[in-house]
């Protein structure tokens, strides 16, 4: 079965003839290589360009191992480099290429050479890679499917059937296409322990992964909760009865979010117009890994709707941070009392901006007023939006609050676009 995957073949396509290597990061197994060597490369073929114009190399089959030597792999694309046409060069796991960035900035002047470039360790996954291209790398970002991507695979089920699979499987093109429940569980737990952790301990030099392990035990169980380094710390001397440090921790999770495990959104202060660094919130860029690191064993709907409205938000582009809005409130003794309320996502796309609150349900007025709390103490007049996890109608209320199902958020990229 083919999966489709628009979204970022787009984005590509957006990006040809840019002058800039074009560098395809994200999660292992998150369908990279198929993205750039099936899905563009037809695109390629369908727009008239022939094989000869087409530079593929995977540099993991064995059978081009002479390639990876970088002056070899220099030599043979320029031997292919044999009229002023476009070449498109698409390279696949560069990492096994000593010096590859050296070779790909070898391209930048080249006029007629056009470059897309995809790796899986933890080098190249860095966040820092796009620097090594001299300012002149274009990342294009994938992730695991959409909700919408899922469904068209899973065809024939329900959208109920499908949410709750998507949330505890997650969305990896391999696990998805996979029927059994114990070998999706069995392929997600091996994937973690021996491919996601193995890469960082192996490229960061990690000898005692104890707390490593522990520490993502802790983002898992944490999701949709505030995450303090400081009090990790604690946590390890008090309870672990671990010496691990605090900046220790936080390079941790700095390692967790450069492979792309994890992804930080920090605290918004909307009144302050501030940054507030910690505590902040940790999410998991594939719900199914997040999971399978604690067995499958807390799979409560709420925090895992949380995470799948956070990364769907982050697939269509938005940058995204945890909102907190200060209420200063009369107690029962007549002082004044300062309350923070928080808003689940503060949204931002050039200038629009939206304000999100997820709820599972809504089942009476009480709880309907809860999640409003924090909405009608914004004084601005940005979109506000609650997101509701069931079969919820979309209305807007006489205060402008837009209120919409999951399923509509999830399968509607322009959900927020449209009020009708």
């Amino acid at each position: 079965m083919e999966i489709q995957r628009n979204i970022h073949l787009n984005r590509l396509i957006s990006r040809r003839h840019n002058g800039m290597i074009k560098v395809v990061t994200g999660l292992r197994r998150c369908g990279k290589s198929y993205l750039l060597f099936k899905l563009f490369d037809r695109y390629l073929r369908n727009e008239g360009v022939d094989d000869k114009h087409i530079i593929k190399i995977n540099l993991e089959d064995r059978r081009n191992m002479a390639l990876r030597d970088p002056d070899n792999l220099l030599a043979h694309i320029d031997s292919k480099l044999q009229d002023d046409q476009i070449h498109y060069i698409l390279l696949d796991e560069v990492q096994f290429v000593s010096e590859f960035e050296d070779v790909l900035n070898s391209y930048l002047q080249v006029p007629n050479a056009d470059v897309y470039v995809t790796g899986s360790n933890a080098k190249f996954l860095s966040k820092d890679v796009i620097t090594e291209f001299r300012g002149r790398g274009d990342e294009v970002r994938i992730h695991p499917l959409s909700f919408g991507e899922f469904m068209n695979v899973r065809d024939g089920m329900s959208k109920a059937e499908a949410l709750n699979e998507y949330v505890t499987y997650g969305g990896l093109p391999q696990v998805v296409l996979i029927d059994s429940v114990q070998d999706k569980r069995k392929y997600l737990q091996n994937l973690f322990r021996h491919t996601y952790l193995s890469d960082i301990r192996e490229w960061h030099q990690i000898r005692n992964d104890d707390d490593l392990e522990e520490l993502v035990n802790i983002i898992a169980s944490s999701i949709g909760g505030l995450i303090n380094p400081q009090k990790i710390m604690n946590t390890f001397h008090s309870v672990k009865h671990s010496d691990i440090g605090r900046n220790t921790i936080k390079r941790y999770l700095e390692y967790l979010e450069d492979a792309f495990l994890i992804e930080k959104a920090l605290r918004y202060n909307i009144k302050g117009k501030k940054y507030i660094d910690t505590p902040a919130k940790y999410y998991f860029d594939d719900m199914g890994l997040r999971n399978a690191r604690l067995n499958f064993r807390q799979t409560e709907p709420t925090h895992l709707f949380e995470n799948a409205v956070y990364n769907e938000l982050r697939l269509r582009g938005y940058s995204v941070d945890v909102g907190q809005v200060t209420r200063y409130v009369t107690g029962d003794d007549g002082k004044r009392e300062r309350r923070n309320l928080e808003v689940d996502f503060v949204c931002n796309e050039g200038y629009k901006r939206s304000y999100i609150q997820v709820a599972y349900r809504l089942p009476d007025e009480e709880k309907r007023d809860q999640e409003l709390n924090s909405l009608r103490n914004i004084n601005d007049s940005f979109q506000k939006v609650v997101i509701v996890g069931d079969n919820y109608p979309k209305y807007q209320n006489d205060k402008g609050v837009l209120f919409i199902s999951i399923y509509d958020f999830l399968l509607n990229e322009n959900s927020l676009n449209d009020n009708n």
